[in-house]
């Protein structure tokens, strides 16, 4: 028997090289002979430099930088063998940068990220992938336009404040400093959402409240992000219908930014990390995928990575089991979307911060129950 393990990282409990680990550790329990193959993917998130470094002999390189709230915080990017950079907005614009209290889209800014893309143009590098995921900011990029040379003006010319709730108030974009090597650069976005710019769908609605937006924040974000596309259409002739975009919402709406203002290819993240960890390869001939994230629920089919890792599954008609550290009760999108079977890893109620400190017990004592139960029907079939 092939077994497959392909989970993402767990968030603030497991990387997905552990989370790959407990899971084969519970299985191999039961199944000591198996053939164990361990893919750790990302999506576009924490974890997707670290993971596409391993998969592609790369190197990391550190630099200081902004976090969110505009202090000082050591960031990595990476550098793959062939000259791309690597980076994720996690890494400096994240929301594991801040303590719930410091929580607040109306303010955090992505600057960070793009003092991080400067850093790798004064490095000479050129082309680059950027994971979207993990962001603690809903300002549609404003900080990585300004880091790099560009302004957002608002009606008496001078330069709005950093953060989301300024951009109701740009009254014009001014590219004529934006750093001349970026007309050089090939930039591919990994997105871990398909969720666009704005509306019930949209950055603000779906992901403002986990970065500390009330309701009322999140109207008026939504509306800010509105007016700034139609600003960006306007000043940068982008073709219109920017704030509908799939993916546009990815990083509190700097997918769309990004892909108007550089010209960026908007990917699925799991595709790029898949395609780097030869992820399809090893799928093939298998008898079983075992995936999984810290929480599955209705955001799993929009882009994360057990969607992407099921859809490549489906491909060559090998059975996928889902494992999260929580799981919501959105089962019939889960299975619609083409995995047999999610489970839970927590085994009794606990806290929160129980559960991510026993979170690789618990991935494995789960993994190994799974793996008994397929036991158990193999004998009886």
């Amino acid at each position: 028997m092939k077994v497959v393990i392909a989970p993402d990282s767990f968030k603030e409990s497991l990387r997905a090289t552990e989370a790959a680990n407990a899971i084969q550790a519970g299985f191999s329990a039961i199944f000591p002979h198996a053939e164990f193959v361990l893919v750790p993917i990302a999506d576009g998130g924490e974890g997707t430099v670290a993971t596409l470094v391993h998969a592609l002999g790369g190197e990391y390189r550190s630099e200081r930088v902004s976090d969110p709230l505009g202090r000082w915080v050591d960031a990595q990017y990476g550098v793959t063998p062939d000259g791309v950079a690597l980076i994720e907005v996690a890494a400096a614009s994240g929301l594991a940068l801040l303590t719930s209290a410091e929580r607040n889209p109306l303010v955090t800014s992505s600057r960070g990220t793009g003092e991080l893309m400067l850093a790798a143009l004064n490095a000479g590098l050129r082309r680059f992938v950027i994971g979207l995921g993990g962001s603690a900011t809903n300002d549609a990029g404003h900080g990585i336009l300004c880091a790099l040379g560009a302004r957002l003006l608002d009606d008496n010319g001078d330069d709005v404040a950093p953060g989301g709730a300024s951009l109701g108030a740009v009254a014009h974009i001014d590219v004529s400093r934006l750093d001349p090597r970026l007309r050089e650069c090939a930039i591919e976005l990994a997105c871990d959402v398909d969720n666009p710019l704005c509306g019930e769908h949209g950055a603000s609605a779906v992901f403002g409240p986990q970065k500390g937006a009330t309701p009322e924040h999140v109207a008026l974000l939504d509306n800010a992000l509105e007016h700034f596309a139609k600003v960006l259409e306007r000043d940068l002739g982008v073709k219109s219908g920017l704030a509908a975009v799939p993916g546009g919402g990815a990083a509190g709406g700097m997918g769309a930014t990004l892909s108007a203002v550089f010209g960026a290819r908007l990917r699925a993240g799991t595709d790029i990390i898949a395609e780097a960890c030869r992820l399809e390869t090893a799928i093939d001939g298998a008898s079983l995928v075992i995936t999984g994230e810290g929480r599955i629920d209705s955001q799993t089919v929009r882009g994360k990575a057990p969607a992407g890792v099921t859809r490549i599954a489906r491909q060559h008609r090998v059975p996928v089991i889902a494992l999260g550290g929580s799981v919501s009760h959105d089962d019939e999108l889960l299975y619609d979307a083409g995995i047999d079977a999610v489970f839970g890893a927590v085994r009794a109620p606990c806290t929160v911060e129980d559960a991510m400190r026993h979170a690789y017990r618990n991935l494995q004592a789960s993994a190994k129950n799974i793996a008994a139960a397929i036991r158990i029907g193999r004998t009886l079939a």
